[in-house]
């Protein structure tokens, strides 16, 4: 251990309905409000405001194009246009009907990952579906490239490319694929066991920062109060915990000097009291600094 958990992180910005998604854009941190429909930014005072129309329901994400156009997740993919306007990106129709929750963009290679599940049954509290991870290609085709994802959520890549990293929340692990020139997926294997990820991101040493929970309070309705954020390094050793008094639900890792953590959550309930949960609006972003940056922008 490195000590950083003995800093307690400071509340830049609260009140929110339900957060999730946190990406540092701009110099200012990026997150989606959930239930809300808005994408917001904030700087590390506080002050925030509205980037763009979201989704109006629960489970998506954002991530940008290299070009710097933001994209949006949900029940299908959407770009936002320099205008503001936000059109569809490619049509996803043919790969899998489902609710596409996270991504991460390639920007070395321009294409945009994905993944998703019928989330129907999981927001209900139920058992969570097996997911898929589809590939959406620059030329805007898109194919499904893994399957059998146990609840798919958070995904970064290593900042040299080679690999996808995702997390499988229900299974308790992080999962690795090596990425193929063409985009394909292969080698899949347990890069990290012994988690319960949730959302995620890498430093500069290639270790990952993960939200963190007991796995029951994800798959059941017996609500757990308390969350952490964890730095793991391939094979699972913990090489830092940081406690937090509500989980986290996603990290990112920027800002100044790329040291400052992000974390975005709530306090949970159980599935049973989650509209009660949105109503007292218990979102919070929180951050904090630690020692191993982002890696370089690319």
């Amino acid at each position: 251990m490195t000590g950083l958990s003995a800093r307690v992180p400071r509340v830049v910005a609260d009140g929110f309905a339900f957060v999730e998604s946190a990406r540092w854009h701009d110099e200012r941190l990026w997150f989606a409000h959930w239930r809300d429909g808005e994408v917001i930014a904030t700087d590390l005072d506080g002050h925030y405001e509205v980037m763009a129309a979201g989704r109006p329901t629960m489970g998506w994400s954002i991530d940008w194009l290299p070009d710097g156009r933001l994209l949006i997740t949900g029940e299908s993919l959407l770009r936002q246009e320099p205008d503001g306007t936000l059109v569809p990106h490619a049509d996803l129709s043919g790969v899998a009907q489902h609710n596409w929750n996270e991504i991460v963009v390639d920007r070395q290679r321009g294409n945009v990952y994905l993944n998703g599940a019928d989330t129907a049954n999981f927001l209900a509290g139920e058992g969570p579906p097996p997911g898929i991870i589809a590939l959406v290609s620059p030329d805007g085709t898109a194919r499904r490239v893994a399957e059998d994802i146990h609840f798919p959520n958070g995904m970064v890549i290593t900042p040299d490319g080679s690999t996808l990293i995702i997390s499988e929340s229900f299974a308790g692990h992080l999962t690795a694929f090596d990425i193929e020139a063409d985009g394909a997926l292969t080698n899949r294997r347990v890069w990290a066991a012994g988690l319960a990820p949730d959302g995620i991101c890498i430093d500069a040493e290639g270790a990952i920062w993960t939200a963190a929970a007991d796995v029951r309070s994800r798959t059941g309705n017996d609500a757990d109060p308390r969350g952490a954020a964890v730095r793991v390094r391939e094979g699972g050793e913990i090489l830092d915990r940081i406690e937090l008094d509500r989980p986290a639900f996603s990290i990112a890792l920027g800002g100044p000097g790329g040291r400052t953590l992000a974390l975005v959550g709530q306090e949970w309930r159980g599935f049973d009291r989650m509209e009660e949960l949105i109503a007292d609006r218990t979102g919070q972003v929180l951050c904090v600094e630690v020692d191993v940056p982002a890696p370089p922008l690319t």
